[in-house]
C-alpha cells in the first residue's frame, strides 16, 4: 500500500473534474456506499459497491474522494484490487481525536482493479473511518468509476431541496445519526462493566456480587431447615420403636 502526496493546486484540479460527471456514457448501475453505523464520532466501515461498468466496459479503477471532515482513513485490502492513499497538505494543523497533531490528510482513496471488472459482475472495497460529532450533517463521497472504455463520475450532490433520485450520477453518501450508547468503541457499556468491577476491587459490591451472596444465604437457610427435618424425624422414630 502506497500513499502518494500532491499539493492543493493538484487537488483543485481534482476537484473540478469531480463538479461533472465523468462518462463516456451513463453507466446502467450506481455506485454505492453503505456503514455499518452512523452514529456521530462512532468508527465506522464504509463498504462501496460497484456491479456494472461504463455502458458495458469492465470497470478498471474506482477513485473515492475523501471528506474534509474525514481526515485519516485505513483501507480494508482486497485481493481483486491494489490501493493506494493520496495525500494532501493541510493548510493549518488539526487535531484528531486522541489529540494528536495532524499535518496532512488522506484526500482520496485509489483502488485499482488487478483484472478489470467484468460488467454485470458485483464487487465491494471497504473503509475503516471515524464518523465526525455532526448529527444530521450528510457527508458525499464522489466516485470517479474508470473503465477499460471510458469513465462514469458519480459525483453530484443535491442541491438543498432537490431530491437526491432525481440526479442522474450521484455521489454516495452518508449521513450522520445520534451517538449510540457504544458509538465510541461501545463505550457506555464498556465503562459500566468497568464501574462494577472497580467497585468490587475497592471492596464495594456490585449488584451481581450481591445476587451471589443472596443465593448463597438461600442456600444455607435450606441447609439447616433439612437438618432439622431429619433430627425430628429421628425422634419420632426412637418413640415409636420405644412405645
Amino acid at each position: 500500500m502506497n500513499v502518494r502526496r500532491f499539493t492543493l493546486p493538484a487537488l483543485s484540479g481534482t476537484a473540478a473534474l469531480a463538479i461533472v460527471a465523468l462518462s463516456a456514457g451513463a453507466a446502467s448501475a450506481h455506485v454505492t456506499v453503505t456503514p455499518n453505523v452512523t452514529s456521530a464520532g462512532s468508527y465506522a466501515v464504509l463498504t462501496f459497491s460497484v456491479g456494472h461498468g461504463c455502458e458495458g466496459s469492465p470497470t478498471t479503477k474506482m477513485t473515492i474522494a475523501m471528506p474534509e471532515e474525514i481526515p485519516s482513513v485505513t483501507p480494508t485490502v482486497n485481493p481483486n484490487w491494489s490501493v493506494e492513499k493520496v495525500a494532501q497538505k493541510l493548510d493549518k494543523p488539526i487535531k484528531d481525536a486522541h489529540g494528536n497533531e495532524i499535518t496532512e490528510r488522506i484526500a482520496q482513496v485509489v483502488y485499482t482493479a488487478k483484472t478489470p471488472l467484468v460488467d454485470g459482475y458485483r464487487d465491494t472495497v471497504e473503509l475503516s473511518v471515524q464518523l465526525p460529532d455532526a448529527v444530521g450533517e450528510t457527508l458525499a463521497f464522489p466516485v470517479v468509476q474508470t473503465c477499460a472504455k471510458g469513465e462514469t463520475g458519480w459525483t453530484e450532490t443535491a442541491a438543498e431541496g432537490q431530491d437526491a433520485e432525481e440526479l442522474e450520477h450521484p455521489a454516495p453518501t452518508v449521513t450522520i445519526t445520534e451517538a449510540s450508547a457504544e458509538g465510541h468503541h461501545g463505550g457506555a457499556a464498556s465503562d459500566k462493566k468497568d464501574a462494577d468491577h472497580e467497585e468490587t476491587s475497592n471492596g464495594k459490591v456490585s449488584a451481581n456480587d450481591r445476587g451471589t451472596n443472596d443465593n448463597g444465604g438461600v442456600a444455607v437457610v435450606g441447609l439447616v431447615a433439612g437438618l432439622g427435618g431429619l433430627a425430628l424425624g429421628g425422634l419420632a422414630l426412637a418413640r415409636t420403636r420405644k412405645a
